[in-house]
């Protein structure tokens, strides 16, 4: 079974071409492409704005014109994450998908089921001449991955619809009517460096094999991050050793999975650092033998390379890492097993031979948490004497449990499956509360299938939970 034998064709034909279309964030141009060729086959009109966030418009079905006007919402750009051993290039190449039982997913890759599903399903309903609906509009929006700048940049009166249907969310059956808010705060170390030793040998240490994640949705789960642990490690190192070069994580809003740092060492440590690596390794696994299982840590010869950093700074770029927070930092009072507060130490990448970043992301429903979250994040930077900076960041989604579309979602679920759907707040951003900030009027829900792994080339979709979400969607779009 390929992913052009799965039911609703209509919206598994539309995500199939969606994964032959390059769309990382920043770089939507053809995936934007892709929706005007689509737009302009069916003779639905179609604008962008200058964010470059498209607006498809569709009138009501015969018979369904007194009904309101809909925006049917989705994100067009896609997390790129790859396995380290697999080459694909994301600004190039198509996905290649896969059905693996009850599941579709990608070949090493992130699937961009997050948020590409939403968009074949909202191309679905404006192409079908099937599904039956009042006036709809289609908001794509761009780069919502690494900081929400389309629903930031949208302008007032670009759509004029007062119901929106957010459609980037990842559990079937749960219905979703609130958000955190989020910030990144970034710390800059600028390093020394000196000639490396010709009478050492190199090594590389890696961490790899963990799940990552997302860090909104999965920061509760326990898993691994690759840049602690491999802090962790460096720490202990002796003070003879020195530290080349140190880098891991990639995106903001994704848990660290792969990290890796290149040392010099004495030639006669070198079975001694093998064997503290192997305990250490040990410790790690027993640490996470329940939510990341396949971790591992290895050491390999490298060639010498020309510098290595200065004692001080990797003194307290190491120590600053291992005392950087990530993780859950606080829980809801007001809805049971939510996450309120959380950070994720994200990413720490080599700029150029003076220069290293590090980027974090902060998360919480409370705008003051938000903050002091971020300040404490900062705290520890500054105190090494790295340069922060903070992001604008975006507002949380407050909910609003007498939402009348909300009501209608709720209705409709029970009538067609017989049960009651979970009304949720969700601990990852969603583009809502920007919508908010200019279309104060707006009654909002967010809704999708099953995914898992999101963020991660772990990401997939289940397969049975995409016809129950388009059922539940054509049935909200009559009912209202």
């Amino acid at each position: 079974m390929t992913i052009k034998d799965l039911e609703p064709k209509i919206v598994w034909k539309y995500f199939d071409e969606i994964t032959q279309v390059p769309r990382p964030s920043k770089k939507e141009e053809k995936i934007a492409a892709y929706i005007e060729s689509v737009a302009a086959a069916n003779n639905i009109p179609c604008k962008r704005d200058k964010a470059g966030n498209i607006l498809l418009t569709k009138a009501a079905s015969k018979g369904f014109e007194h009904l309101p006007t809909v925006v049917l919402q989705a994100h067009l750009d896609m997390v790129c994450e790859k396995n380290g051993d697999v080459k694909h290039d994301f600004d190039n190449d198509p996905l290649k998908t896969v059905v693996e039982g009850e599941w579709l997913r990608a070949e090493g890759t992130t699937l961009g089921a997050d948020n590409g599903i939403g968009v074949a399903a909202a191309l679905a309903v404006v192409t079908s001449d099937d599904v039956k609906h009042g006036p709809v509009e289609c908001l794509f929006t761009v780069d919502e991955e690494t900081g929400l700048t389309g629903a930031n940049a949208l302008e007032k009166g670009f759509f004029t619809g007062k119901i929106l249907l957010n459609l980037d969310s990842e559990d079937e059956g749960e219905i979703f009517i609130g958000c955190a808010g989020g910030k990144n705060t970034s710390a800059t170390f600028y390093y020394g460096s000196e000639p490396a030793p010709e009478e050492l040998s190199y090594f590389r240490i890696s961490v790899k094999g963990l799940r990552g994640g997302h860090s909104g949705c999965d920061i509760h789960l326990g898993r691994g991050n690759a840049i602690k642990i491999l802090a962790r490690f460096l720490s202990e190192e002796e003070p003879q050793d020195i530290l080349c070069s140190f880098e891991g994580g990639n995106l903001h809003n994704a848990i660290p999975r792969e990290a890796s740092a290149v040392i010099g060492i004495v030639p006669d440590r070198k079975e001694s650092v093998r064997v503290q690596l192997n305990n250490f390794a040990a410790t790690v696994e027993n640490e996470l033998k329940h939510s990341d299982k396949d971790v591992q840590l290895t050491m390999e010869s490298v060639e010498k390379p020309d510098y290595y950093i200065i004692e001080e700074d990797e003194f307290s770029l190491i120590k600053a890492l291992v005392a950087c927070p990530h993780g859950v930092l606080g829980m809801s009072s007001e809805i049971e097993g939510l996450v309120e507060t959380s950070t994720n130490l994200a990413s720490v990448k080599i700029i150029d031979d003076e220069t290293i970043e590090i980027v974090t992301s902060q998360r919480s429903s409370v705008g003051s948490l938000k903050q002091a979250a971020s300040e404490m994040v900062a705290a520890v930077f500054e105190l090494a004497e790295a340069t922060v900076e903070h992001g604008d960041g975006y507002p949380g989604w407050a909910p609003d449990r007498n939402s009348k579309i909300l009501k209608v979602a709720q209705e409709s679920y029970k009538r067609l499956f017989g049960k009651e759907a979970a009304i949720k707040a969700i601990h990852a951003g969603l583009e809502c509360g920007l919508f908010l900030e200019k279309y104060p009027d707006l009654d909002m829900i967010s809704f999708g299938p099953t995914l898992r792994g999101v963020h991660s080339p772990d990401e997939r979709i289940e397969i049975k939970t995409v016809a129950m979400w388009w059922e539940h969607l054509k049935d909200i779009l009559v009912s209202i």
